[in-house]
């Protein structure tokens, strides 16, 4: 059975900071509870306690509660009303949809003087014959129950019939807990009747996972799968149809029951999933020749740049905006990438190789994408965009010539940004070297000229 642990009330405690030994207010509807504790020793000082729609058979365990002003436990299993005498500030109780069939419990609250609003609609016991007078008589301090309000004058009257209104509400509860009697016995019965039969169909499992079996499946293994699974979608269909279309009296056994039948079957399809997923064989990422596949399973957008300006491959891969960081893993290989985004990978191949060492990834604060830059192996010296403004017009004539012979223009290298020497300027043309800038020409060779006597300028040298 599940009961009230430490853990289940921090997390119903978020509006306190998790903290426990001040909480005042707490909601704990609909968590499956079969067991009400502990609440009477963490939280000392609730003053609003929110119980329904669970499983709970019996008020426990609040009784220290001395500050709580209303308490909500409608839509459970509870049978009588005790253990409330200690909290002395109640002042509100909600027990609609119960099954108190045991009326004469009520006369407990006498001892919470403050109580003032009290609900019971749902009930076995508003259906006996005096009902509500025999509740307006025996708790005077009411002001209000079933959401009607008490007159002064329906009191009076209630007190005065109170004696021959007790002696049949005694009688009506002897026959309903005669009834009570039989309806367990037969909760037991039919709880006995589904062992066996879950014991039979375990029995009859193994029979068809015996060694015999297996081998018959081996050798009709497809057939012999789907004719399996089809039994079984048929049996489920069928015991599911019985269960639910078999008339069953409304009492907390059956209620228990219906709840861990739901429960227990939706086990079995986590089972079922659970084993799919595992049997589920995982995609290929490379083909036994050893090609690497293009795969998305995560089914995210992307874009593939070639950003040549850098000389790099750029990989924009459109990645949850939420999703953590820590659950992306980016592998860049020579030929490919592959990303696992919460371990559904992604893998492209690329079209150029890259240096994986220089690779660098990063994720965008706005749109949360992942961004990664792949340097290329092979560089390219790109031209330079601007001419320099020293050419003069015949060197850019003489481009012009070559562009339309269909020459191959060279690249021009800025000295600056390179350590090796101008290696395209070795042996200069000879129209470069009669109309070339001045400023390029050597020094040395024009005082040369006025040193020495005799000097013959030879162009073919």
């Amino acid at each position: 059975f599940l009961s009230v642990t430490e853990d289940l009330i921090r997390r119903r405690a978020e509006h306190n900071n998790c903290e426990i030994f001040s909480l005042e207010e707490i909601s704990l509807h609909q968590q499956e509870i079969e067991k009400l504790e502990y609440l009477d020793k963490w939280c000392r000082d609730l003053k609003i306690l929110y119980l329904q729609n669970n499983l709970i058979p019996k008020i426990e365990n609040v009784g220290k509660l001395k500050k709580l002003e209303y308490l909500n436990i409608a839509l459970n299993n509870i049978e009588r009303i005790e253990n409330l005498e200690g909290c002395e500030e109640l002042r509100k109780l909600d027990l609609t949809a119960n099954f108190i069939g045991e009326l004469s419990s009520i006369e407990a609250l006498k001892y919470n003087i403050h109580l003032k609003e009290l609900f019971l609609v749902g009930n076995p016991c508003t259906q006996f014959e005096g009902y509500r007078q025999f509740v307006v008589a025996t708790l005077q301090q009411l002001k209000c129950l079933d959401s009607k309000e008490i007159e002064r004058s329906e009191r009076i009257q209630a007190l005065q019939s109170y004696p021959e209104v007790q002696q049949k509400i005694r009688e009506q509860e002897k026959a309903y807990l005669l009834k009570r009697a039989r309806e367990k016995e037969d909760a037991q019965r039919r709880m006995q009747e589904r062992k066996v039969k879950e014991q039979n169909q375990k029995e009859s499992k193994l029979e068809f996972d015996s060694p015999d079996s297996l081998q018959d499946k081996g050798n009709h293994q497809a057939e012999g799968d789907e004719k399996q699974e089809m039994f079984r979608t048929v049996e489920d269909d069928e015991e599911n149809r019985r269960f639910w279309e078999e008339p069953t009296p409304y009492t907390p056994e059956s209620r228990l029951e219906t709840h861990r039948y739901i429960e227990e079957k939706r086990r079995a399809k986590d089972n079922v999933r659970e084993s799919k997923k595992r049997e589920k064989p995982l995609r290929p990422m490379v083909t036994a020749e050893g090609k690497v596949l293009n795969v998305n399973v995560p089914k995210l957008h992307f874009s593939l740049k070639d950003d040549e300006e850098n000389n790099q491959i750029v990989l924009d891969l459109a990645v949850y905006r939420h999703l953590d960081t820590s659950l992306l893993e980016v592998d860049v290989q020579p030929t490919y990438i592959r990303v696992l985004v919460k371990g559904k990978p992604f893998q492209i191949v690329l079209p150029e190789e890259v240096k994986p060492d220089s690779s660098s990834a990063k994720r965008s604060q706005t749109t949360g994408h992942l961004v990664v830059s792949m340097p290329k192996v092979k560089e390219i010296i790109l031209a330079k965009q601007k001419v320099s403004t020293s050419i003069k017009h015949s060197d850019c004539n003489t481009l012009q010539k070559n562009a339309r012979s269909g020459q191959v223009e060279k690249l021009e290298v800025d000295p600056s940004k390179y350590s090796f020497p101008d290696v395209t300027k070795i042996i200069q043309e000879k129209k470069q070297s009669e109309q070339g800038p001045i400023k390029l020409q050597p020094r040395k060779i024009l005082e040369t000229k006025h040193t020495y006597v005799g000097f013959e300028n030879n162009e073919d040298v």
